[in-house]
């Protein structure tokens, strides 16, 4: 079951995701030459020390070499984040990313229904 997140954590959650959506706009180049990222969601831990960054890729070709490229910059990316938030935030959240695919899921039902 799904626990709900305090309003703190979504705070949290809105501004790491706005500024990692940053960070990519600026950056993204740099681990991801020639495709759009956009973070689609930040999931946090309760004591805010934990963050589940979800990307979409576009266009989605060779997505897992991207995110291994993404998590291999992902020290670079916290210290980034971590200037950034840091007049916000005691500590800068340890960072994972993941591959949100819902909107591939949402393309292949719509392809299904269309059929």
């Amino acid at each position: 079951m799904e626990s709900e997140e305090s309003t703190r954590q979504k705070k949290v959650s809105r501004l790491i995701q706005k500024e990692i959506a940053e960070i990519f706009l600026r950056k993204g180049n740099e681990f991801a030459h020639g495709k759009m990222l956009s973070v689609t969601r930040v999931r946090i831990s309760p004591d805010l020390s934990y963050a589940k960054v979800y990307l979409s890729i576009y266009p989605s070709g060779n997505q897992n070499d991207i995110l291994q490229s993404i998590q291999d910059h992902a020290a670079k990316i916290r210290f980034d984040l971590g200037h950034k938030v840091r007049s916000q935030l005691r500590i800068v959240p340890e960072i994972t990313f993941f591959i949100d695919d819902s909107l591939d899921y949402i393309d292949k039902i719509d392809k299904l229904l269309k059929s």
